[in-house]
């Protein structure tokens, strides 16, 4: 995206793979950024993983049309997840809820000036309060960031028409899967 803030630097290469197996919506990324770009300091579930080298998706809550949920995972695969109709209105779920999310990581390797690192979750359909996902079209968005780098970032797979980053903006969601 070219808000003002990534102008001029090197940003991060981000690949995602979304899918559903009808009791899960699985999230694949992978992702190589310049080192100025990396920040991994959020040591628990619910911290601010925006601040680190975090991958997000929002989704539209596929049960409730008003409201969407945003799940924020960082390279150490620690998550943030709330739901709510907009960004001031958010209610965080709680750490039996979280924990329903698999997650699985791949520890960050630094190779020159770059590092890797692989995050995936996967979210029940129960979750939304679904039995499965099947016949269900989600739509979201998602995105890469850390507010707090060295480099900050902001990164998106469909564009937001903003001009300043807001992933907070589900005008913009598309279909997922």
């Amino acid at each position: 995206m070219n808000w003002e803030k990534n102008c001029g630097i090197a940003l991060p290469t981000v690949m995602a793979n979304v899918h559903n197996d009808g009791a899960f919506l699985q999230v694949d990324f992978f992702v190589e950024e310049p080192l100025d770009c990396f920040r991994s300091e959020v040591m628990e579930d619910g911290g601010n993983s925006w601040e680190d080298s975090c991958v997000e998706i929002f989704i539209e809550n596929p049960s409730d049309h008003s409201e969407y949920y945003n799940f924020e995972t960082t390279s150490r695969g620690f998550i943030l997840a709330a739901h709510g109709p907009d960004r001031e209105n958010r209610t965080p779920l709680s750490s039996a809820r979280l924990a329903q999310i698999e997650r699985s990581k791949q520890l960050a390797s630094v190779i020159g000036d770059f590092i890797s690192w692989n995050v995936s979750i996967r979210i029940p359909a129960s979750l939304f309060g679904l039995h499965s996902f099947e016949g269900v079209q989600l739509r979201g968005n998602l995105y890469k960031c850390a507010d707090k780098a060295k480099t900050p970032h902001y990164l998106s797979a469909f564009p937001i028409e903003t001009e300043k980053p807001d992933f907070h903006r589900p005008e913009f969601f598309n279909f997922l899967v």
